[in-house]
């Protein structure tokens, strides 16, 4: 595909940003990356940092919204539009009037669904059918902005946080594609959000780990597919500890916390019915089937009669 003629910016700094940043340089041309510096342990890879270079585009780092406001001073950038996806600092108003266009953001919710900062995840604690994109104009408020486009997804009773990020990266990539050069000709609008039925994701913090089997069956089978990659699922079996990986909901009731077989199924009863552990981690060991942790582990398990 022909790139558009007009340059954009591009504000980012997570995995999800990486991925981002490759797809719209398919078809924009890029005048400039924004994200933040190569941490000063970090020995990994930083994926905006290597594929900025990779694609050979410009990069300004900055720590902070002081530093960001500090570089617009200089009058680096002489695009009229850009695009934030994932970028983690907050941007001024006087940042965002420096574009004359503004600054389009793609968040992953139907705003004002979902606002702040996982949505992704809380999408799928939430237990909700379907999610998508917003596409929206930066402004001073946390994703307060006018809505140009959406795109919707619905949720498959399996979905989980690396699988869910996947296809929405991709359904924002589609999105920019047909709604950016659309919205610099000046074809789209935006709308106000109606935040009266506004809902707020949070950061997950280590402590959202530890599985409390107090809770119903079906919300902590949520949160292990939503936890799978960060912060997982940990609890002990017996005196082991382990990330559950995988686990499907079953229709029997017991003391929340006790262990059970049912035909060579992993059961931990829950408030309300019961969790079958499918795959699981022990601490140290490579993931395993529940049949197979049951194989080396049942003595060490005190299992309900």
């Amino acid at each position: 595909m022909k790139k558009k003629s007009e340059t954009i910016t591009f504000f980012g700094s997570g995995p999800v940003a990486a991925e981002s940043l490759r797809l719209l340089a398919q078809d924009f041309i890029i005048e400039a990356v924004i994200t933040k510096p190569r941490a000063e342990h970090h020995k990994g890879t930083v994926p905006v940092l290597d594929i900025a270079a990779t694609l050979n585009i410009p990069v300004h780092t900055v720590s902070s919204r002081k530093e960001l406001d500090t570089l617009f001073e200089t009058g680096p950038i002489t695009s009229n539009v850009a695009v934030l996806i994932d970028f983690g600092i907050i941007v001024s108003q006087k940042v965002i009037d420096y574009f004359p266009l503004g600054i389009l953001n793609s968040h992953f919710s139907l705003l004002p669904e979902w606002r702040g900062a996982d949505p992704i995840t809380f999408s799928i604690l939430s237990g909700q059918k379907t999610t998508g994109v917003s596409l929206m104009l930066l402004t001073a408020g946390m994703d307060e902005g006018p809505i140009l486009a959406y795109t919707t997804r619905d949720l498959s009773p399996e979905i989980t946080t690396p699988l869910l990020t996947e296809l929405l990266i991709d359904d924002s990539y589609r999105q920019l594609a047909v709604i950016l050069p659309m919205y610099i000709e000046g074809d789209v609008v935006g709308i106000p959000q109606d935040s009266s039925g506004a809902t707020y994701s949070r950061k997950l913090t280590k402590s959202d780990s530890i599985i409390d089997w107090n809770k119903p069956a079906d919300v902590i089978e949520r949160e292990i597919r939503a936890f799978v990659e960060w912060p997982k699922s940990r609890t002990k079996l017996g005196d082991i500890d382990v990330v559950i990986t995988q686990a499907h909901v079953v229709n029997e009731q017991g003391v929340p916390g006790t262990i059970n077989i049912r035909d060579k199924a992993l059961l931990v009863y829950c408030s309300q019915n019961a969790l079958a552990l499918d795959m699981l981690k022990p601490a140290g060991k490579k993931e395993m089937t529940g049949e197979a942790f049951l194989a080396g582990y049942k003595k060490y398990l005190a299992i309900a009669n």
